[in-house]
């Protein structure tokens, strides 16, 4: 490295944006991802021994991927080479491998290739590194926000080790906050800045488990802010709210304001007003609720309120779930709004209340003797004992359909289910009330 290409480095590091700047050199600071780094994983055991097989780094943005991967550069004696397949090329890739073949054949070093954004390589150029990941020319790290299974070639996956990093939790986030406010060295201590607790909550909060995200606000906010008359720059809720340009959403996730929104969100999808519900969905996001926690709730409303009025409602809901965890946010807002709109202009039926009717008969009556012609023939002995005797199998009669005593005796003529005409329930209480007039007229 010649005079001018360290002084290049050495203000690179000085005036790199703050999120690079924090960026922990050994695994000891890493914040977060513990469920792969934690003292008694492997992914930790193997950085500790410098042992590293061939990996895959999959998450969202702003988790630790290229973090992960220069802490390994810092502690590896091998060589260490980073490349960006946003920009490079086949010829980088040829130049990495040349150089690794040198070191391997003249020093009998180990060279390490990160590539960051690895999904952005073609098929071509992800077959192209194969036979030197397989011979052992290189170990690759590759990092992505895609789903490799989709994105990766699976020669390349199969020899390499897929570790996921999930979004950083809100007191992660608050963790490397205070370090970017407090930090001399690191961070930006020497600014002599406070940030105040309800800021605080609220960029952890927003950030969405992106780290980045809430670093680059803090940052800004440092930058832009005038000193108050006690010589502190001063990280208030507001200042915050215009650095991540988000406004301030009265939305405490554990206080009244939370609860009113989702009671006022499902509320609007049993009234049967779609823009009303998407108006509070849209407010929960905004707010960074959980995306799961809203799917639970329209699952929950899918049933408790359109039930067999529609019952492709609940598999909507169900759907949606299943796709927001899967894909995440920002993509899952739409997935939410295509389920809370057909829920609420689904026709509404609350007959699955009848659980409850039904629960509180058997707390009131107890346990209540099944009809001996129900009960179950098969077991050693029981048929001596007149088990099933009698019973009428319904498929052996017109609409598959017999009159016989299901319900115990006492609860004769009892009615839990009660579906009130309205959607697909409509079918449901005509197909019921005909076949019971037809096999009372057969019997007559």
């Amino acid at each position: 490295m010649d005079l001018f290409e360290y002084m290049r480095q050495n203000n690179k590091e000085k005036e790199s944006p703050l999120a690079a700047r924090l960026r922990p050199t050994t695994l000891d600071e890493v914040v977060g991802q513990q469920h792969i780094i934690g003292k008694d994983k492997l992914l930790y055991r193997a950085i500790k021994a410098d042992k590293i097989s061939s990996l895959i780094f999959y998450g969202p943005p702003g988790t630790g991927k290229t973090t992960l991967a220069k802490v390994i550069a810092g502690t590896t004696s091998s060589e260490f080479v980073q490349i960006n397949a946003t920009v490079a090329g086949k010829k980088d890739m040829e130049e990495v491998i040349a150089k690794a073949k040198d070191n391997q054949g003249m020093y009998g070093k180990k060279t390490i290739l990160f590539i960051d954004e690895i999904h952005r390589f073609n098929k071509g150029q992800q077959d192209y590194l194969l036979p030197f990941v397989e011979d052992g020319t290189i170990v690759l790290i590759g990092a992505t926000t895609e789903n490799p299974y989709f994105e990766v070639n699976s020669a390349l996956l199969s020899r390499s080790i897929i570790f996921e990093l999930k979004p950083l939790s809100m007191e992660d986030i608050k963790e490397l906050i205070k370090r970017a406010v407090y930090d001399k060295e690191k961070g930006m201590g020497s600014y002599d800045a406070v940030i105040e607790e309800d800021a605080l909550e609220f960029l952890a909060d927003i950030a969405g488990g992106d780290a980045r995200h809430a670093l680059n606000a803090v940052e800004l906010g440092i930058m832009t802010t005038e000193r108050s008359e006690d010589g502190k720059i001063h990280l208030t809720l507001d200042v915050a709210s215009e650095c991540i340009q988000k406004k301030k959403v009265k939305y405490d996730k554990s206080g009244d304001n939370h609860y009113d929104t989702i009671s006022a969100f499902i509320k609007s999808m049993r009234g049967s007003d779609p823009d009303a519900a998407l108006y509070y969905l849209a407010k929960m996001l905004y707010a960074g609720e959980s995306v799961t926690f809203i799917a639970r709730r329209i699952m929950i409303c899918a049933s408790e309120d359109v039930g067999n009025a529609d019952p492709q409602a609940l598999q909507v809901a169900v759907a949606a779930s299943l796709a927001v965890e899967r894909i995440g946010m920002p993509e899952a807002q739409i997935i939410l709004s295509q389920a809370v709109t057909y829920v609420a202009c689904a026709p509404k039926s609350n007959a699955s209340l009848g659980i409850f009717d039904a629960m509180a008969e058997v707390k009131k009556s107890g346990d209540l003797k099944i009809p001996t012609h129900l009960q179950d023939a098969h077991y050693k002995g029981a048929h001596k004992l007149g088990h099933g005797i009698g019973y009428k199998y319904a498929h052996d009669y017109k609409n598959h359909y017999v009159k016989q005593q299901y319900l115990p005796y006492e609860l004769n003529g009892k009615e839990f289910y009660k579906p009130d005409g309205n959607g697909y329930e409509a079918k449901i209480k005509e197909h019921m009330k005909r076949i019971k007039k037809e096999a009372d007229e057969d019997s007559n």
